[in-house]
């Protein structure tokens, strides 16, 4: 009697646990030739939620059978955000392994230089699924600001243009805190430095770094660009910055008519004196470079020559003669426009 309940025992655990190693590890082998399929985990993502797409997308065999394996393992708190590459049909316990232990596919994301909050949250958003409204929100969160470190009103001017690897589903917060960090990496306290020998702040270096960054075409020339603000600057004169117009006005950047320079706004530098309140991009280290190193000159103007660079000019009468030649070329321009648009309709 003993004997058969022993049996009895035994083979209930010998079931159980053939019960377990068919759940966790069957099939035993993948199918080698089975075409693998990106599986996407959000930050924040629950288990449950995770495992009704898995089975939509027909990656798992069953839904039950999954989380049973998942609280076996002890996995059920366990996923990680990111892109994974998936098995159909394999073991609950490789596709549990690959969803909390597995390589992440990285996202490539390049921030070009210039680029103001607004349209890098567009970007964020675009290539990684990222909240754009959270992430301009963040931005301007001063508490968030300065857990970065950043001694500013907001992170714009500090979001560093680079390309980035990212992987999928990260949290907004850190993707930002990722590109604060390259910031600190690229300009160090060490630079931050040269502001105060300037007799400015870091952030007001950094504004007019971006206003560089927003009126140069060609690196060679920021410089001398800074040098002309810098000496506006001295005199008291006004900046009269296209680049503060643009970020002020709601369908920019496009050519600017003499109603957009009334704009009432701190960023105006046509209507008020000195630098705007802050950056209105996001620049590049050569514009943060110029403006930390500008050239020593005397130029108080410069206009466009009409090949992507700039004629500087020491003087109004100068510059007015430069910006004549310019406005020739903007005419000839114009017009090879319109007539290629009348043989186009023909």
């Amino acid at each position: 009697m003993v004997l058969g309940f022993v049996t009895l025992v035994l083979l209930a655990a010998l079931l159980g646990s053939m019960t377990i190693g068919y759940i966790l590890y069957w099939p035993l082998s993948a199918n080698k030739n089975a075409e693998r399929i990106s599986f996407k985990v959000k930050w924040g993502t629950s288990f449950s939620t995770a495992t009704q797409r898995l089975a939509q997308q027909g990656i798992i065999r069953d839904a039950d059978q999954f989380t049973l394996a998942a609280k076996i393992l002890h996995k059920t708190h366990s996923l990680k955000a990111g892109i994974f590459e998936l098995t159909p049909k394999a073991s609950n316990y490789k596709i549990l392994k690959d969803l909390t232990e597995g390589r992440q596919i990285y996202l490539k994301v390049t921030l070009p230089e210039g680029i103001d909050a607004e349209k890098l949250a567009s970007i964020l958003q675009k290539k990684l699924d990222a909240d754009s409204a959270r992430i301009i929100a963040l931005v301007s969160d001063t508490s968030f600001v300065h857990q970065l470190g950043i001694q500013a009103a907001s992170l714009e001017g500090y979001l560093y243009p680079e390309t980035y690897n990212f992987t999928y589903g990260l949290h907004e917060k850190n993707i930002l805190r990722t590109i604060v960090n390259q910031f600190k990496k690229q300009i160090p306290d060490s630079l931050q430095k040269q502001a105060k020998k300037l007799g400015y702040t870091f952030n007001q270096i950094l504004t007019l770094a971006s206003i560089v960054e927003g009126e140069a075409m060609l690196d060679s020339e920021m410089v001398y660009i800074a040098s002309v603000y810098y000496n506006r600057l001295k005199r008291g004169m006004r900046l009269q910055a296209d680049p503060t117009i643009q970020y002020i006005i709601p369908d920019g950047p496009r050519r600017l008519l003499n109603r957009d320079l009334q704009i009432d706004s701190p960023y105006n530098t046509y209507k008020y004196a000195g630098l705007p309140p802050g950056p209105i991009n996001n620049p590049g280290k050569s514009a943060i470079m110029a403006a930390l190193f500008p050239a020593k000159t005397h130029y108080l103007y410069f206009v466009a020559d009409g090949t992507g660079g700039h004629i500087f000019s020491t003087s109004l009468a100068q510059h007015l003669r430069a910006k004549r030649k310019f406005d020739i070329i903007r005419r000839k321009v114009a017009k090879e426009k319109r007539e290629a648009r009348r043989r186009g309709k023909g």
